[in-house]
Parts: C-alpha cells; structure tokens; sequence
C-alpha cells in the first residue's frame, strides 16, 4: 500500500506533470499531420529521455502516444486525410460533419470520445494487471514459450495482407535478434568479427530505422513524385456560429462511449490486432445498434465518437500483456520494452514486487495524462489544426535529423547511425513490398526471452513432445495458436478464390 501512495505522489509533481503536458502537446501534434503517429514520435523521443528518471521517461512517452491517439483524428476530420491509420473509422462521419459546418463540434465529439475510451481502457489496466502478474509468475518456461508462440501467431496472421508475409517478416525479427552474444554459450553469434555486433543490435535502431525513417523516406517520394506543394488546404472547411458540442450532446453519446470503450479495450489487451481495427469494429458496432443507422457516413456525431472511443482504449489496454506476461502486444508497446530496458527495469510480472513504486506511479501518469490530454486538446483546437499548414520541406528534413541524432544519442556510436539508417532502409523496402514491419519488430524483442524459455523447457520436458500433456496450458496456447493460423490460411484461400471468380466473371 506503501508504494502505491509514494507511486502516486511521484506522479503528482511539478516536474512530473510537466513532462505529462508536453508529452500530451508533442503526440497531438505529431499525430495531427498526416503519415505521421504516436509510434514514431516515440520511437524518436526513447533516446531523448536518457536524462530523465525512469517514472517522467515513462510518463512522457505514454503521454505521447495518448496524445497522438486523439491528434490523428485532427487532419481525418479537416482534410479526410487520417493522421494515423487508426484514425480512418473517426474520418468517416467526422469529415462529413465537418464539410457540414461544425468541423469543431466533430473535433470536440472525438477529443471527448478519445478521453472516455483511454480513461476507461487505463482503469481496468489498473484493476486487472497485479493479479494477471500473480498469475503469470506462476507460469513456467514452458508455457511461457507456447505464449510467446501464440503471440507470434497472432502478430504474424492478423498483420498484413497474408500470412506468409507476416510470418516472413517475424522470421526475420528473429534473425536479426540472434545477433550478438549466444546467452547460453557466451560465445559471439552470427557478429562476423564485428566487435560492434557482440552486444546485439539495439532495439532503438530497429525502432527508429522502421518506424520513423522509413516513413520518412515514404514521404519524401510520395512528396517529389506528385511534385506537392507541400501543405494541406482546409480551406474549404467552414464553421457554423453554432459549431460547439454541448454537454447534453456529449452525455447523450454515453452508450455509444461504453459499448466502444469495451471493444476497444478486449481488442487492446491481445496482441496484434491494433487500435485500427478497434475503430472499425466500435463504428459498426455503434451503426448496427443505431435507430438510424442509414445516417452513419453523412456526418453523424454517434460515428465520431463510436470510432474514437474504441480506438483509443486500446492504449491502456495494450499495456495489460507488457506489464504481465512481458510480451507488447503491439508496436509502441515494444517500443516501451526499449524504454524500460534503458532504465534498468525489465517488463514483466516481477515488476510488481521489483518497481512496484514506478508501476502505481505510472499508473497515476495515465490518469493525468488523459485530463491533461482533454484540457490541452479542447483549448488548443483551433492551434493544433494550424499545424497542417506546416510546409512538408521543412518537417521531412526536422524529421531525419531527430531520427538520426536519436540513433546517436542511443549508443553515442556511429555504427548505430549507420544500423538505423540501414533498417530505415529496410522498412522503407518492406512498406512498398507491403510486407508488415510490425510483426519484424514483435519478433525481434521477443526472441530473447523465447530463447530462454526455450532451452529450459528443452530441459524440463527432456526434449520429448510427449510430456507436453503435464502443461495442459501450453498444450491450449498451441491449440489456440493452430486455429489461428489454420483461420489466417482459410482466409487467404477464400480471398484468392473471390478475386479468381470476380477476375472469371469480367472475362
């Protein structure tokens, strides 16, 4: 109970809330500009928070990506052109809205929408986490192992266009994490004689490479071949003398809010499914329950706030495999796995009794986070949407820089410069070869612990599949993991058989 107070009383300093509220202002911004998200702008702050103790370190990047959450909806709602890809069910109605007149009762419906979802996937977080970790710590390598796989199962068949690439993709994650020091051996592994190699890659130049240059790379093509002026115009976008979103609106919106927070935050808490498809599933949800399920699409506020709501519940909910099993069930959860790496705390169930303190105080972050996230965001509306008018010349180059002094800041090594702009690279390649670098990622921060569990659940089993029947939970991860790629490959032969007979009928 001790720690829980001291955690709380961390969070609510000076110090710490500031770093909450520019956390909050930098994932609004970064979100609000399309092609750009909370993942990435994370994936180049890691780095920067070195100087900061774990709790703010900790506090800023999860404030980014609840910022972000809602700053994405910004440009989906003024241009039709979603911020982040999560944002795209917020766009449906919320651009129609907008082009009806009320750009900032849509804006406000999704800030509000955004806040409720987070608010309310950050409190069963906090319910559930301590005893899931109790649970977890009683789990041996074995199961451990068959959870791993599970998760690379789901990562790999839910992410992409199909299967293969998913599990293509994770392979080589895997690969690439077998670089440096064999844990078992202590013998140097696939380094080739480079003395630079024996720690392994790090995790933030796969991070920061993936996530962040090579958008940045897809960028600066998209911008050079359509030859873009550089801006977004929304200028065509005009407000109502009664463009506001009254109290009475928003608390009519309160089922809608509910139904979408829980879909969002049961999606949130397993691995791979994502705040996109999050959104798409509270939107349809809220039309199939609608009376008037025929305005959905023309600018109606319920569609807002149903996609809002369920894909930013996600963000609390993605932490609930991180903080108790040790495995990011998407992208910025992992990156957060390289956060409290360099902070010397190692996610996972132990966490509780290990940083018991940095946990709850985190926790309060979260909740403060969201208020903020709700002030910041509903006063700074109108600023917030300037940032569109923000000429691509100068953000594209700003964004190299950072991603590159990041990589530095890192390891302060040239060869991890060199390693990031090498999977900056490689992420660029996988984008336009629509191969998904999500699971590469998973796959990558992983594999070390696969590996331990691995070797000894080799040794508790004597290498014999038959006394897989003394672990009944491994043996239901394995079934699960069976149903879900046998379902990935149902689906990718009913999908090729619908285009052969769609491509049979125009012949």
């Amino acid at each position: 109970m001790e720690e829980i107070f001291l955690g709380v009383q961390d969070a609510f300093t000076l110090a710490n809330t500031a770093v909450v509220a520019l956390g909050v202002i930098l994932g609004i911004i970064v979100g609000a500009i399309p092609g750009l998200n909370a993942p990435m702008a994370i994936a180049i702050a890691v780095p920067l928070t070195y100087s900061m103790s774990p709790l703010a370190a900790l506090s800023f990047l999860i404030s980014v990506n609840k910022g972000g959450s809602f700053g994405g909806s910004i440009s989906g709602i003024l241009l039709n052109t979603p911020g982040s890809p999560e944002a795209a069910a917020t766009a449906i109605d919320g651009y129609p809205l907008a082009k009806k007149g009320y750009p900032v009762k849509a804006m406000q419906t999704a800030l509000g929408a955004s806040v409720c979802g987070d608010l309310f996937s950050d409190i069963v977080l906090i319910t559930v986490a301590a005893p899931l970790a109790v649970v977890a710590l009683k789990l041996g390598p074995v199961e451990i192992c068959s959870v791993i796989v599970f998760a690379f199962a789901m990562i790999s068949g839910l992410m992409g266009s199909s299967l293969n690439k998913g599990l293509i993709a994770t392979a080589l994650g895997i690969l690439f994490a077998t670089i440096g020091t064999d844990p078992t051996l202590s013998m140097p592994r696939l380094t080739f004689d480079n003395i630079d190699l024996i720690s392994g890659i790090p995790i933030m130049a796969i991070g920061i490479g993936m996530l962040a240059l090579s958008e940045v790379l897809l960028q600066i093509e998209t911008h050079v071949r359509h030859r873009q002026s550089g801006t977004f115009d929304a200028g065509t976008i005009r407000s109502l003398p009664d463009d506001r979103l009254t109290l009475g609106q928003f608390v009519s919106l309160r089922r809608t809010i509910l139904r979408s927070a829980l879909i969002g935050t049961f999606i949130g808490a397993l691995p791979g499914l994502g705040a996109t498809i999050s959104g798409f599933l509270g939107y349809g949800a809220a039309r199939r329950a609608s009376p008037n399920p025929a305005a959905f699409g023309k600018g109606e506020i319920e569609g807002v706030a149903a996609a809002e709501a369920a894909n930013s519940a996600v963000v609390g909910a993605n932490l609930i495999p991180l903080l108790t099993l040790g495995i990011p069930g998407n992208v910025t959860s992992a990156l957060l796995v390289g956060a409290f790496i360099i902070h010397g705390v190692a996610p996972g169930p132990w966490m509780f009794d290990d940083h018991g303190r940095l946990i709850y105080g985190m926790f309060a972050a979260m909740i403060i986070a969201n208020f903020i996230n709700l002030a910041i965001g509903g006063a700074g509306l109108k600023l917030f949407a300037k940032v569109l008018t923000i000429p691509r010349p100068v953000i594209l180059p700003a964004l190299i820089f950072l991603c590159l002094m990041g990589a530095y800041l890192n390891d302060q090594s040239i060869f991890a410069v060199g390693l990031t702009i090498a999977f900056g690279i490689l992420g660029y390649l996988m984008r336009k070869l629509d191969y998904p670098f999500v699971p590469f990622i998973i796959g990558f921060v992983l594999t070390p612990m696969l590996e331990l569990s691995l070797s000894q659940a080799y040794i508790l089993t004597e290498a014999s599949f038959a006394s897989l029947i003394e672990y009944p939970i491994a043996l239901a991860m394995l079934a699960l993991t069976a149903v879900v790629i046998g379902r990935a490959i149902y689906r990718g032969f009913r999908t090729r058989n619908t285009i052969s007979n769609d491509r049979g009928m125009q012949a």
